[in-house]
């Protein structure tokens, strides 16, 4: 009767499933912090703020959802609109300045990729006090239109970066082929290509609307701090300079989150394809 040897592979086969645990406990720490004080009474969150919300209330969110200056209801509004406008601006000029680029092969088109990713390695912090400048010239500093201006031109090399990856995966016989129909460039675009690429949109999208939704110090100068609130700089002003409602910052940290846990539960299938099949072919 032969046996067979433990490939030294499975040896450590518990390895993986440990670290995994290990890493996924780490990321739920934070969660479970703020899940549990957004349910525990305001008095009971600074002495223990990692204990059981024991007996559980609703009190921190219905304090968060009445307060007489609507804080929660006026940043809610600002973010949904400043996010929705960025979002869809940034998806719709990157795909089409990303598919222009990967489908030219002119020195001028790498050039121009060469330049917009260089891009993603400048922080938001370095070119701020220059765009408040440039804002101010056009009188857009304190408005929505400037954050949005502001959120297209920083993340507009992501997407292009992003859709250009994935355009090189379509087969450009589609589009040669519906060009010989007669179809034109645009007509090209949004009905064979830009339906294609529906995973790589999911994937902008939740990048897009994620940074843009967490973003305090870009709305906080752009904005500022108290005629253009949004979810962050709204539990920026929940914390006061000498005394601060732990219930109420914790309420609104919890009821600013549900957006975008939404968001990516909706698009977490096109989400996960979107960042596969981009990286199959670059």
């Amino acid at each position: 009767m032969s046996t067979v040897k433990e490939s030294p592979a499975y040896g450590g086969s518990w390895l993986r499933p440990l670290a995994v645990t290990a890493l996924g406990a780490l990321f739920a720490v934070p969660l479970y912090v703020v899940l549990a004080n957004t349910f525990k009474l305001g008095a009971d969150i600074a002495p223990s703020p990692a204990s059981f919300p024991l007996p559980p209330t609703l009190g921190n969110l219905r304090a968060v959802l009445t307060r007489p200056d609507h804080l929660f209801l006026v940043s809610l509004t600002n973010s949904l609109l400043v996010t929705t406008l960025s979002v869809i601006v940034l998806t719709v000029l990157s795909a089409m300045l990303g598919h222009y680029l990967a489908r030219t092969g002119s020195r001028w088109a790498k050039a121009a990729t060469l330049v917009l990713l260089s891009g993603l390695m400048i922080p938001p912090q370095v070119i701020l006090l220059p765009i408040t400048r440039v804002l101010g010239l056009f009188h857009l500093m304190d408005t929505v239109q400037g954050l949005v201006l502001f959120n297209v031109g920083y993340y507009v090399p992501f997407g292009v970066f992003l859709f250009a990856g994935f355009t090189r995966t379509i087969p450009v016989e589609m589009e040669e082929a519906a060009a010989i129909d007669g179809a034109g460039r645009l007509t090209v675009f949004w009905r064979i290509v830009f339906p294609l690429l529906r995973p790589a949109t999911a994937s902008a999208v939740i990048f897009f609307g994620v940074w843009i939704w967490n973003d305090f110090l870009d709305p906080l100068i752009i904005l500022g701090p108290s005629d253009g609130t949004t979810v962050t700089t709204g539990i920026y002003r929940a914390i006061g300079q000498y005394q601060a409602d732990y219930g109420t910052v914790f309420g609104l940290m919890f009821l600013a989150t549900l957006p975008v846990l939404v968001l990516y539960l909706v698009l977490q299938k096109q989400f996960v394809r979107g960042l596969t099949s981009g990286a199959t072919k670059g």
